[in-house]
């Protein structure tokens, strides 16, 4: 079994929403309302976040690896085909998946794993720091995001709208990122490492970053060769490297159109 923790909701095609490193399937809140009114949404926790147990000792928390523990779920749920969407390192996973099994669509939410050939030092550092920040002190971040400013000031390398955030919200996502046993083995597995393209995808796939992502940098980590000739490049104006609650209207307007289920307009 795949002991994968999960939400499941809607009425429609299958979409399967893969969050980022220290965070959880309630990272996608924002925009379930809107998209399972026409999708069978199913959310997940990945090893090691959430309410999902991390890997057992020696198995390594690679994004391959977790897509394999991604996919366990699917089989046992019944899922074929699914819509995949993945922000950050569910990108990367959401990818693995891809090349493992037929999916329908594609939708990549400020993929990790776009670099030349490791992660950069400064996502590294970036991710680290914020990771021992919400360690030591999370009563005092907690305490702190009441306000505004203060939401701005935590949240602004990874949102574009932080003081948009409800305290509830930004308390919820220091306490996961401060708490995950996920987080140290998955920085192991992909800190020397790139996504590579060895099997083909078919799917439509579409790759978005939001203009104001502070954390992959336009020179280092949104390197597209090892991508599909056939991918549709957008950006999520306004958004940073977790768009879902930045901008609901435009993530759930991107997913739709890789998706097929609507033609938009997407931002260049």
């Amino acid at each position: 079994m795949s002991a994968l923790a999960y939400t499941r909701a809607g009425d429609g095609p299958p979409l399967l929403l893969v969050h980022g490193v220290g965070l959880t399937r309630g990272s996608w809140e924002p925009v379930l309302p809107e998209l399972t009114t026409s999708f069978d949404v199913i959310a997940v926790d990945l090893p090691g976040f959430g309410e999902t147990p991390a890997l057992p000792p020696g198995v390594v928390s690679s994004p391959a690896a977790m897509a394999a523990r991604v996919m366990e779920l699917l089989d046992e749920i019944g899922v074929e085909r699914p819509h995949v969407v993945g922000n950050s390192v569910g990108g990367w996973v959401a990818l693995e998946l891809a090349q493992a099994r037929p999916v329908s669509s594609v939708t990549l939410l400020s993929p990790a794993g776009l670099w030349r050939s490791r992660t950069p030092f400064y996502c590294r550092v970036s991710l680290r720091t914020t990771r021992v920040l919400a360690r030591l002190a999370p009563r005092l971040l907690g305490w702190s995001v009441r306000n505004r400013l203060a939401r701005h000031l935590v949240f602004r390398q990874t949102h574009g709208r932080p003081r948009a955030m409800s305290p509830e919200s930004a308390r919820a996502t220091i306490l996961g990122m401060g708490t995950c046993p996920g987080f140290p083995p998955v920085m192991r597995a992909t800190a020397g490492v790139r996504y590579t393209a060895l099997r083909p995808i078919d799917a439509p796939v579409t790759v978005a970053f939001g203009d104001k992502d502070l954390l992959l940098l336009r020179g280092q980590s949104r390197h597209l060769d090892q991508l599909p000739a056939h991918t549709v490049v957008a950006e999520l104006p306004g958004c940073g490297h977790v768009p879902m609650g930045d901008d609901p209207a435009a993530v759930t307007a991107l997913i739709r159109a890789c998706s097929g289920e609507r033609r938009v307009e997407l931002g260049a």
